[in-house]
């Protein structure tokens, strides 16, 4: 119980509710221990709550027509997902997976709604992340629709950049490990194409590629040749400090049993 209310608590969302919220919310949410791969909601699934990633990495997914994946979103610890739920009810739309092993706080939906009406914050934090997420969906498919596949892995990684850079010695260093297999069902394209690209990258020294991590070494001219601006690169990136913060203090939370 205590360590149920610990990671709820220690969500930037709900750290401005009372004792008496957090023990409401609390008292409902359960934790469940997701191993890689393994599917955290369907899209025929009915939605009737929230999650919260405490541990690990969770990819928001999609299947196209063809039975093709695409990977939507990535969701770090300390970050909500499936909040569509709590202003849409029915079955969900995109599928949740585990893409390491994973720790879940499920947060009802009702009580979540309880809370969106009574304090105005949870109400707009949820509308901020839902528009958020939104707008990356349909940034990304303007660039598939219009983009070639070269382009679209371009702006994927200076999205990443932005999201997950930190700097290093050789350049920027991606903190999030991606296989060309998950780089193609962003970008919609094969792994085949997604591993030449990256090889063509390389070779114009623009990026350093070894096994699941990626450095880009000329990022003014990556951003050049896409006519867009440099992102912004800080020495450790907001997703992968928020992800590495929330999981040390993971560590520190309590060992009580959950009943």
């Amino acid at each position: 119980m205590a360590q149920r209310l610990w990671y709820v608590r220690n969500c930037s969302l709900f750290q401005r509710l009372t004792a008496e919220q957090l023990g409401s919310l609390e008292q409902r949410a359960r934790i469940r221990e997701f191993p890689r791969n393994s599917a955290i909601y369907l899209p025929s699934d009915t939605s009737d709550g929230a999650f919260l990633l405490a541990q690990g990495r969770v990819r928001i997914c999609s299947t196209t027509p063809d039975g093709k994946q695409a990977i939507l979103a990535f969701v770090e610890p300390g970050e909500l997902f499936g909040e569509l739920a709590l202003i849409q009810m029915g079955e969900r739309e995109e599928r949740a997976e585990a893409a390491t092993d994973s720790t879940v706080v499920l947060l009802p939906g009702d009580e979540l709604r309880r809370l969106m009406e009574t304090f105005a914050e949870v109400s707009l934090g949820v509308t901020k992340l839902i528009g958020l997420r939104r707008k990356r969906v349909e940034r990304r498919l303007r660039s598939l629709l219009f983009r070639s596949n070269r382009d679209r892995l371009a702006h994927l990684l200076l999205e990443l950049v932005e999201q997950y850079g930190r700097t290093s010695n050789d350049g920027v260093l991606l903190d999030i490990k991606l296989s060309h297999q998950e780089l193609s069902s962003i970008i919609g394209a094969t792994r085949e194409t997604v591993t030449t690209l990256l090889g063509e990258m390389q070779l114009e020294g623009l990026l350093k590629v070894s096994r699941q991590k990626i450095i880009v070494r000329d990022l003014r001219r990556l951003a050049a040749d896409q006519g867009t601006t440099v992102p912004k690169v800080s020495a450790s990136s907001a997703s992968a400090a928020l992800s590495r913060d929330f999981q040390l203090r993971s560590l520190e939370a309590p060992d009580a049993a959950d009943p």
